[in-house]
């Protein structure tokens, strides 16, 4: 099945979608798969985030760890997507997925490449403000927030297309002395990611980030880093000061 698509963007306002960031990482549309190339940062954060989302699925529904298809008949939203790097597996995961992505071009190399691999996802130049659809039972936003023109309206935005009951995962940088240092003095210089990619003063601290989550209503149930080790690569752990991932919820009655 190919995927569905709107690549249409109206950019007149009313969105935290920033105009210079969409055309940044529209450049690197053609190269997003590659995993050597501009976005291969990403590709190696993918199987850490992959691994903390289904424990997380598992733990919010209480589903079986062993299961294939742990979303099956539920409804996914992923914003930020660029060309479907996490999109795709929670298609696998059995979710009826959703993608939006500021960049036009980023939504035609995903919708190619979600073609290519038989998945239906329904693709969307669309800011998450504009998406007249809701009521998503797992909302994801990686490594976005730092991109965005006002954090506060993104969140809210989130959190308005969460349906009850269901569960949020949001991932970005720290600001941290440590952050400057490894994602744009080393990352942006030998580290692969491309130069101009991030504003340090953009980077949102866990505290900081949680009380957004907490003015739009949810209620964080789970903050944890991704670090680096050098002899194992990315690994989820206590230490927040590099990039974490949070898990939220709708506020209890």
């Amino acid at each position: 099945m190919a995927s569905n698509a709107s690549i249409d963007i109206d950019r007149k306002g009313g969105d935290s979608i920033d105009p210079r960031e969409a055309a940044h990482f529209g450049t690197m549309a053609a190269d997003w798969w590659n995993p050597s190339g501009s976005s291969a940062m990403l590709h190696r954060l993918n199987p850490v985030r992959l691994a903390y989302i289904r424990a997380a699925i598992d733990a919010h529904w209480s589903g079986n760890s062993q299961s294939f298809q742990p979303l099956a008949g539920r409804r996914a939203l992923d914003v930020g997507c660029g060309a479907g790097l996490l999109a795709e597996p929670l298609a696998r995961l059995g979710a009826a997925v959703t993608g939006l992505d500021a960049a036009p071009e980023n939504i035609a190399a995903a919708i190619a490449h979600a073609g290519e691999q038989g998945l239906a996802i329904d693709y969307r130049a669309t800011p998450v403000e504009r998406l007249e659809d809701g009521n998503f039972d797992l909302v994801t936003s990686m490594e976005v927030i730092e991109h965005v023109t006002d954090p506060a309206a993104f969140v809210a935005a989130l959190a308005a297309r969460l349906a009850p009951g269901g569960l949020m995962i949001l991932s970005t940088p720290n600001r941290t002395p440590l952050s400057r240092l490894a994602i744009i003095t080393i990352g942006e210089s030998i580290g692969g990611i491309p130069k101009g990619t991030h504003d340090w003063h953009k980077f949102i601290t866990p505290e900081e980030l949680t009380a957004l989550l907490e003015q739009a209503g949810l209620e964080v149930t789970d903050s944890t880093g991704l670090s680096f080790d050098p002899a194992r690569g990315f690994t989820l752990s206590a230490n927040t000061a590099i990039d974490y991932l949070l898990t939220a919820r709708h506020r209890a009655a």
